[in-house]
């Protein structure tokens, strides 16, 4: 059974920090594609940051424009695990954060239903 578990979440003010870790058990994701979405109450759930390995400690990455310059995508792949790092936090930052693995075509990578597995979401709330 495979399980995406994150952990990290929690009550911050803006400026501040949070890392967001994403274990996963039941199949390792080496050269699959993970990912960082994010839902806000009332919106749709929205791409924040992929991360794929493409070759010996080379990975590719891509962010939403908005988390430019703030968050870091990174894995462990010995450790089967996913990290944001968020930096300089927002208020509009305030969701709740879901990591997903899987293998879409890298047009459509942004696109949550190309991937196939997803956590079960941890908190994010940054205060003003």
């Amino acid at each position: 059974q495979v399980q995406l578990v994150e952990s990290g979440g929690g009550l911050v003010q803006a400026g501040g920090s949070l890392r967001l870790s994403c274990a996963a058990s039941g199949r390792t994701f080496g050269s699959d594609a993970m990912g960082w979405f994010r839902q806000a109450p009332g919106k749709e759930r929205e791409f924040v940051a992929t991360i794929t390995w493409i070759g010996t400690n080379t990975y590719l990455t891509d962010y939403t424009d908005s988390v430019k310059g703030r968050f870091t995508v990174s894995r462990d792949n010995a450790k089967n695990t996913l990290y944001l790092q968020m930096n300089s936090l927002k208020p509009e930052d305030t969701a709740v954060y879901y990591c997903a693995a899987g293998s879409p075509p890298t047009q459509r990578i942004r696109l949550s239903y190309e991937y196939d597995y997803w956590g079960q979401g941890t908190q994010v709330t940054v205060s003003s």
